[in-house]
């Protein structure tokens, strides 16, 4: 006799844990991270505590389940490393992939959680930094140096030019939006700020 969960148990402990995700990140949101209790996130999630606990022992793993989740790419799985050889279509495909990942819905709370909660739990900072924004970022910097080795980039410190072609992606995308309410830019600005962003990049550094 098989001791495997079925495909429905399966299938139901996935919509809980998403259900607990979700409540956890309004929860934070609205009470901050030490105000929220995960007997009150089980509640709001509409699960039992030992359905809270078996999921996630402690609050901080569940804030890292978080943090790993909203910087999942949505499609394709896995982050974005197209194939060397040609410098403006890949920058193009990766810029146009964090514009969708910035800006998916909940990614600027979970930034306001991180950045409000810091200085008493600086876990959550790092946190966001290591399982979320580094391997996103190494993806970048392995492309990058991917396309230096196939001889159409030229550059001494991947990590340089990895930050920066993803900082002026940011600072018009994502960072408005931390201070500004209506900050809602159309996707038309949004890939030109990425055109802009590739343009600046080959100019630096293209063979």
């Amino acid at each position: 006799m098989t001791t495997e969960p079925s495909s429905y148990h399966r299938r139901v402990a996935e919509q809980k844990r998403a259900a607990i995700m979700e409540a956890a990140t309004e929860l934070f949101l609205e009470t901050g991270y030490d105000g929220t209790s995960l007997a009150r996130i089980a509640e709001s999630a509409g699960v039992s505590r030992a359905t809270l606990f078996k999921q996630f022992s402690t609050k901080a793993a569940l804030f890292d389940a978080i943090v790993t989740d909203y910087w999942r790419p949505t499609e394709g799985g896995g982050h974005p490393e197209p194939a060397p050889g040609d410098l403006r279509a890949g920058l193009t495909a990766i810029g146009n992939g964090y514009v969708d990942l910035l800006t998916r819905p909940g990614m600027v709370s979970l930034y306001r959680i991180v950045i409000a909660e810091a200085p008493r739990f600086p876990e959550l900072g790092r946190a966001q930094f290591d399982l979320g924004k580094m391997p996103y970022f190494s993806s970048v910097r392995r492309y990058l140096e991917a396309e230096r080795d196939a001889g159409t980039a030229r550059f001494d410190d991947a990590d340089t030019a990895a930050t920066q072609f993803l900082g002026m992606i940011a600072d018009y995308v994502l960072w408005p939006r931390m201070l500004l309410v209506d900050w809602s830019p159309s996707r038309a600005s949004m890939e030109r700020a990425v055109a802009e962003a590739v343009a600046t990049m080959e100019a630096r550094y293209g063979a």
